[in-house]
C-alpha cells in the first residue's frame, strides 16, 4: 500500500526546492515575453506525459489562463498523429520532433522541451535543431538535468528522481509562467 503521508511529504519537499529556480523562471519568461512580443511563437515537446504537459501548455497560451485577452501562438509538436508517425516511420522515432522544429520554427521562436531524465534522445535533437535555427531553447526537465540541461538556453531542473513529483513540478512552473507572461504580454 502506498504510504500517503509519504508521498505528500515527498511532494511537499521538492515543491520547496522550487524556490531555487526564480532567477530561471524569470529568465523563461523574459525569453517568452520577447518572442511574443516580436510576434513569434512558441513550440512545445516531450514523450509521454511530458507530451500531455506540452499540450496542455499550449492550450494555456492558445486560449486563456488567468486573463481574457488575445491568443499567444503556441503548438504543441506532440498532436499531429500524422507527422509523428510520418516522420518515425519514414525516418526515425529520434527526428519527430526535430523535423517538426525545422519545418515550422523561424528565428526568434522559443521551444519549450520537457523531459523528466533530461535524456530523451528526440527531445535532445529537437534542442540542437532550434538552437542551430536562432531559436531560444527552454529546459523543463527532471534528476540532474540531463543532457539536455547543458543543450538549453535557459533550464528549469527539478531535483527529484521521481517521475510523478517531476510532472507535478513541471505543470506548476509552466502555470507559473503562463501567468507571468499572460500578464507581462496581455494585461492592461
Amino acid at each position: 500500500m502506498i504510504d500517503f503521508e509519504l508521498q505528500l511529504k515527498s511532494h511537499i519537499h521538492v515543491f520547496e526546492s522550487l524556490l531555487d529556480l526564480k532567477e530561471e523562471v524569470s529568465c523563461v519568461v523574459d525569453h517568452l515575453c520577447e518572442a511574443l512580443d516580436n510576434g513569434n511563437k512558441v513550440l512545445l515537446c516531450g514523450n509521454g506525459g511530458s507530451a500531455a504537459d506540452s499540450q496542455h501548455l499550449a492550450a494555456e497560451f492558445v486560449g486563456r489562463f488567468l486573463l481574457n485577452r488575445r491568443p499567444l501562438p503556441a503548438i504543441a509538436l506532440t498532436t499531429d498523429t500524422s507527422a509523428l508517425t510520418c516522420i518515425a516511420n519514414d525516418f526515425h522515432f529520434d527526428d519527430v520532433f526535430a523535423r517538426q522544429v525545422e519545418a515550422l520554427g523561424c528565428r526568434g521562436d522559443c521551444l519549450i522541451a520537457i523531459s523528466t531524465s533530461g535524456n530523451s534522445s528526440n527531445v535532445i535533437n529537437a534542442v540542437k535543431k532550434a538552437n542551430k535555427m536562432g531559436l531560444k531553447t527552454i529546459g523543463l526537465l527532471g534528476c540532474s538535468g540531463g543532457e539536455l540541461s547543458a543543450l538549453c538556453s535557459t533550464s528549469l531542473v527539478v531535483k527529484s528522481d521521481t517521475t510523478a513529483r517531476i510532472q507535478e513540478a513541471h505543470i506548476f512552473l509552466g502555470h507559473v509562467i503562463c501567468a507571468d507572461v499572460e500578464y507581462r504580454v496581455c494585461g492592461d
